[in-house]
């Protein structure tokens, strides 16, 4: 539920004309939110046969056009594309010419802040990083999600008043995250969503090979309730064989996985070592059972270097990787050729 009331009309910035340059997933639904609070879109660009259906579904009657025809025609840019696609495109249009003085432009890049504009803020621009933490469909039901969702934001001193407007009117909960910070935030929402996806589609597959007819309906409740109990209790919500101890447990576990999908093995184990890591750092896994445990995740993966205490590495340690989605998905949302 979104903390903030409605903002009443005397109360809201100045109505703005709109542009989306990437009509993907993200690009169009905040544009179609921002609508609804009264400003008014006004070009939108997309390059896919997907992106011109998702403009037309959910921006009907705004034309396509180029993307320096969106931002000739709009004072306010959303430039929803692909991470590694956004430097180059805001160079390319700085370079170009059609960047305005005083024409807000906001990416919704997780991975970056306000530094990615630099080129169009030099012509300029006036730059916000406003990335919603949620996943994306491209349908009108992302509309109705961004109620209460968290934005993580980014912007200069004198342009946080409006990047918080921007957000609250789209039904969004303004979080302030430092330039040099976007990365670890961003990497933060991979591991609990992106790979959580990875997880889940991994555990209905076992379940459909073993003759569950309805894994999402088995898996619903239980995931459910574990997702509610680790952001209400964080560590001490672990449970399961490994938070156990119950190393023969986990040796069955990954001798069946080898013989049935061991394409899942490496996933298995690396989530194990985590786990326990993590068990051991917070009490919850007895050291005693722990030796067993570890010794069977090592042999496990003869290559691997093998889980340690809570003074060793963990999973937050240097030189393992929390790998980042770009979209998205992305964070939730991902790239679709090159538009979020």
């Amino acid at each position: 539920m979104n903390a903030h009331p409605p903002t009443e009309a005397q109360d809201r910035p100045a109505r703005l004309t709109v542009g989306v340059v990437g009509a993907g997933r993200v690009g169009p639904a905040l544009a179609a939110s921002l609508q609804l609070a009264g400003h008014r879109p006004v070009a939108v660009s997309g390059v896919s046969d997907a992106s011109v259906r998702r403009a037309a579904e959910l921006l009907p009657d705004v034309p396509l056009v180029t993307p320096a025809e969106v931002l000739a025609r709009a004072e306010l840019v959303l430039l929803t594309v692909p991470d590694d696609a956004l430097a180059d495109l805001v160079s390319g249009l700085a370079e170009t010419g059609a960047v305005r003085p005083g024409q807000l432009l906001v990416h919704t890049s997780g991975r970056f802040g306000t530094a990615v504009l630099d080129p169009a803020t030099r012509a300029g621009a006036l730059p916000l990083a406003l990335h919603p933490a949620m996943t994306f469909t491209g349908t009108s039901v992302d509309v109705q999600r961004l109620a209460g969702c968290s934005f993580g934001v980014t912007a200069p001193e004198e342009l946080r008043m409006a990047a918080e407007a921007l957000v609250i009117e789209m039904g969004g909960e303004p979080e302030w995250i430092a330039e040099a910070d976007r990365p670890l935030y961003h990497a933060a929402l991979a591991i609990g969503a992106n790979h959580l996806v990875t997880l889940v589609a991994q555990s209905l597959e076992l379940l459909r090979d073993v003759g569950v007819q309805a894994p999402d309906r088995m898996l619903g409740p239980l995931l459910g309730a574990a997702l509610d109990n680790a952001l209400r209790s964080g560590d001490a919500a672990l449970t399961g064989p490994v938070a156990r101890g119950d190393a023969g447990t986990v040796a069955a576990h990954v001798a069946e996985l080898r013989r049935h999908a061991p394409q899942n093995v490496a996933g298995y184990l690396a989530m194990a070592r985590a786990t326990a890591d993590r068990a051991l750092a917070h009490g919850l896994l007895k050291p005693e059972l722990a030796e067993d445990l570890l010794g069977v995740l090592a042999g496990a993966a003869p290559d691997s270097p093998p889980a340690t205490g809570p003074n060793g590495p963990g999973p937050d340690s240097p030189g393992q990787d929390g790998l980042g989605p770009n979209d998205p998905g992305q964070d939730g949302h991902g790239p679709e050729g090159d538009e979020r």
